[in-house]
């Protein structure tokens, strides 16, 4: 009678777990397109560029329709000054008036498909790179070569960084993101990590560094959790925090830059 009832209640069990599961079917080709905007000034001389495409579905080509027909502005919002700008390409428009200025606050206004999307960046003081090296390690045979970034960051301030590699002309697609709060006032000397495949020796390699505020610093560090390959858009299960208002996709860019160029030797 024993053997039984366990037996009885094993079968109950299952049943109750088979008769409990429901087939979930995602349509990922009916998401609805969404607007992706990048925008960058910097404080080197313009024009600078504002460029607006739009998703596509999951099974469709990995092309991504520029959006012409926009009505796009920037202000500097210190100054009082407005430049509207032009459309020079389809979905790429430009300024021709505006100038990147530390401690400025600039405003993005876009009026596109009937909706309005707007975003504000204040550009932070400049941060010098002083100098590029580079770390040589052999893992399990393998060599890699890493560059290391070295600079001054400012004490008392709240420092964000993004940096940019190009090996040989050629953009590697992560952006390496650093922010100052366990290092305020110190010298910085940072590895930028990059794939065993990326540099060899005798390659040039140029690292772009930008000083960006919190919250496109936020876009970055959430890009890199959620988003392959530095992709904003692609349809990914949780897109990057953007700084875009009416659930842009994308990012509005205020930041000083400056670049140091090394040979891998």
């Amino acid at each position: 009678m024993r053997f039984t009832i366990t037996k009885y209640s094993s079968l109950m069990i299952a049943l109750l777990i088979f008769s409990c599961k429901k087939v979930i079917n995602i349509n990922l080709n009916n998401a609805a397109p969404k607007i992706v905007i990048q925008g960058n000034i910097t404080n080197s001389s313009g024009p600078y560029l504002v460029q607006i495409t739009q998703t596509v579905n999951f099974s469709a080509a990995n092309v991504f329709p520029p959006l012409s027909g926009a009505v796009v502005k920037i202000s500097d919002n210190t100054v009082g000054l407005t430049d509207s700008l032009i459309e020079v390409s389809p979905g790429i428009y430009s300024t021709h008036t505006l100038r990147g200025v530390s401690g400025h606050t600039y405003q993005l206004n876009i009026l596109a498909l009937g909706k309005t999307y707007t975003a504000l960046s204040t550009m932070p003081q400049p941060v010098l790179l002083d100098s590029i090296n580079f770390i040589y390690s052999n893992l399990f045979g393998v060599s890699n070569i890493d560059a290391v970034v070295n600079f001054q960051d400012p004490p008392n301030i709240s420092n964000y960084y993004t940096f940019t590699e190009f090996v040989n002309n050629r953009q590697l697609a992560n952006t390496y993101v650093f922010s100052d709060r366990l290092s305020d006032g110190k010298y910085i000397s940072q590895e930028i990590v990059a794939d065993s495949a990326y540099v060899k020796r005798g390659d040039t390699v140029l690292i772009q560094m930008n000083c960006v505020d919190k919250n496109v610093w936020g876009y970055y560090s959430t890009l890199g959790l959620s988003v392959t390959g530095n992709n904003p858009q692609s349809l990914s299960p949780a897109n990057p925090v953007s700084n875009i208002s009416n659930n842009a996709l994308g990012y509005f860019n205020a930041c000083t830059s400056n670049i140091k160029i090394r040979i891998a030797e």
